[in-house]
């Protein structure tokens, strides 16, 4: 299995949006929409797992999420893995490739919105934050933030 990241307009990114939005997460179809608006920015990525070939799940990581008038930035999001390759840690894969590019492009913390209790803590995100869900005010999503250790350049 390897994790491929993908810009806009790379070759693979509307396979990737196409795969999004035929998934079985109903999210994919956002994520497929954000692919395809030509709004994403020139650093902002998304990420495939693939195995020979074939997309195995995806995340993003990207300025805004769910949320946008959130003080935070940038989002891992859309964290999704097809049913079939489930159990192998795939999740966890895609998340740290985010979260290594972030530290690539100087960030010093990341941060990622759920629902999920328990599931990222256990990666080493903890919550900083609530805040209602855009789809339903009476339901509740935590932000999630990791610390990133800075990247140095020894080229310097």
């Amino acid at each position: 299995m390897k994790i491929h990241a993908y810009g806009p307009g790379d070759a693979g990114w509307e396979a990737l949006a196409a795969f999004a939005d035929s998934c079985s997460w109903a999210a994919g179809k956002s994520m497929a929409a954000w692919m395809r608006s030509g709004n994403a920015l020139p650093w902002e990525r998304a990420f495939a797992a693939l195995e020979q070939g074939c997309i195995a799940g995806y995340c993003t990581l990207a300025a805004r999420d769910c949320v946008p008038e959130l003080p935070y930035t940038p989002f891992i999001g859309y964290v999704f893995v097809a049913e079939a390759f489930r159990g192998r840690r795939l999740s966890q894969r895609l998340v740290h490739a985010a979260l290594a590019q972030a530290g690539r492009l100087g960030y010093t913390a990341a941060y990622l919105i759920s629902d999920h209790a328990g599931l990222y803590e256990k990666y080493g995100f903890v919550p900083v934050d609530s805040v209602p869900a855009p789809w339903n005010p009476e339901k509740t999503e935590t932000v999630f933030r990791y610390h990133l250790l800075p990247v140095y350049d020894e080229a310097r």
